[in-house]
């Protein structure tokens, strides 16, 4: 039987230039938010922390309180 990746969360390593699909889905969670993210709509993470971000301001202030 096939199943759908339709939504089911994806689990992904966060790269400087891109991510790598571990477990396949169609969107992640923002860490800060919890909004969720389809990954053609992806553009901010933190690989250090290997989150996920809705925005960049969202993404600067998680970096700022680090």
């Amino acid at each position: 039987m096939l199943m759908s990746n339709t939504d089911r969360p994806a689990r992904l390593n966060y790269m400087a230039n891109g991510f790598r699909v571990l477990s396949p889905g169609d969107h992640v969670v923002c860490a800060e938010t919890g909004a969720r993210i389809t990954l053609d709509e992806l553009r901010y993470w933190s690989v250090v922390r290997q989150e996920a971000y809705a925005s960049p301001e969202i993404a600067t202030a998680a970096m700022t309180r680090a």
